[in-house]
């Protein structure tokens, strides 16, 4: 017997999905595409990075310059000529600075080349004359062991000349593209990127507008922020060099200054310029205390003004801070140290500023885009 035919207006049942599991698919889909859009953004920004290195670098002199280059207008100077002014000071203080210490190690660089090999002999002596019986044939066959193990040979020798010239004209190429851009973002930065907002909807320039200000100002508070910590390295390890009757005070303390700007590489080493110092001149002993000096003034800057001072002024947790820096240097090695804080700051600004509304009540973010252009 067959069995009757369902009816075409039987009610079919409807499948009925948890309201959580709803949410959990719309929160994942959009999670996908916000990851998959950080995916590639990151992946442009490593494939351009000779560009975009330079660029960013720019932009944090020009946070450094830009007070300058304000103030001078302010004093009714042409925009050219607060320009020229700004950057002429700024390459003089730096080159200033740098002519500094090359030129006081130029000086002292018999006496520290003297003193290397008089701590070099005294040091193989200690070895010959100690309890470990070492013998000076036993020293010279380590060091043909260790010279081989190095496969320190012309080769060797020849593909790292031309490493080396290969990375030295990609420096000076990065470094031209920094210094042409510096020029044009002290000059018309506020033009540039208010014809970059000019490329948005009318309706979303002025939120973007007020938040590009808003970042700006961040980006000027870490740099002068990085300024007092970079003088307090060079601060205490000068004054322990000087306590310790070290020469060459002047060079390690403005070495200092200049290697906090530049992550691990530059404090790395400064620091290790005082320690060998102490070591040729002082001996052993006097080096021990000059690395603990060091690496205690780097703690103090590293776990304490980083985090507490930088925080504060960016606006954001020393824990974000701390993690932040990690994260760069897992990702991007010494460029990704230097800009994980001003990078996270800015998005962090830039991210509340838009959540608030804030260029509602913001007077300089609702002028129009037009006129500011022309």
């Amino acid at each position: 017997m067959l069995s009757p035919r369902r009816s075409s207006k039987t009610p079919v049942s409807r499948i009925v999905i948890p309201i959580g599991l709803q949410r959990a698919t719309e929160w994942s889909w959009r999670f996908l595409v916000i990851a998959a859009a950080a995916a590639i953004g990151l992946f442009l920004i490593i494939q351009l990075n000779f560009l975009i290195v330079p660029l960013l670098i720019a932009v944090l002199l020009a946070a450094l310059a830009a007070p300058l280059a304000i103030g001078l207008r302010r004093l009714r100077f042409p925009r050219w000529l607060a320009t020229l002014t700004t950057l002429i000071v700024f390459v003089a203080l730096v080159t200033g600075l740098v002519w500094l210490v090359v030129g006081e190690l130029v000086r002292g660089w018999e006496s520290l080349r003297d003193r290397t090999i008089i701590a070099y002999d005294d040091f193989v002596l200690f070895l010959l004359e100690s309890p470990l019986e070492v013998s000076e044939v036993q020293l010279n066959t380590w060091f043909a062991v260790l010279m081989e193990q190095s496969n320190i040979d012309s080769a060797w020798v020849l593909s790292g000349a031309l490493s080396v010239t290969s990375s030295v004209g990609s420096w000076l190429v990065g470094a031209g593209i920094a210094l042409f851009a510096l020029v044009f973002f002290i000059h018309d930065g506020a033009r540039i990127w208010q014809y970059m907002v000019s490329w948005f909807p009318r309706l979303a320039r002025p939120a973007i507008l007020g938040s590009g200000k808003a970042g700006w100002d961040t980006l000027l508070s870490y740099v002068k922020v990085q300024i007092f910590v970079a003088f307090v390295d060079a601060l205490g390890i000068g004054l322990g060099a000087f306590f310790l009757g070290l020469p060459l005070v002047v060079p390690i303390a403005i070495g200092v200054f200049l290697g906090a700007f530049v992550p691990i590489v530059g404090a790395t080493v400064a620091a290790a310029l005082a320690v060998l110092v102490a070591l040729v001149y002082e001996g052993p002993f006097i080096a021990l205390i000059m690395l603990i000096i060091v690496l205690v003034v780097q703690q103090i800057e590293g776990q304490v003004l980083q985090p507490l001072i930088m925080g504060a002024a960016v606006r954001i947790h020393p824990l974000a801070v701390v993690l932040a820096v990690a994260a760069g240097g897992y990702l991007a090695g010494i460029p990704g140290v230097l800009f994980a804080v001003p990078v996270v700051a800015f998005v962090n600004v830039v991210v509340t500023y838009l959540a608030a509304g804030e260029w509602r009540g913001d007077p300089g973010a609702v002028v129009g885009i037009e006129d500011k252009v022309r």
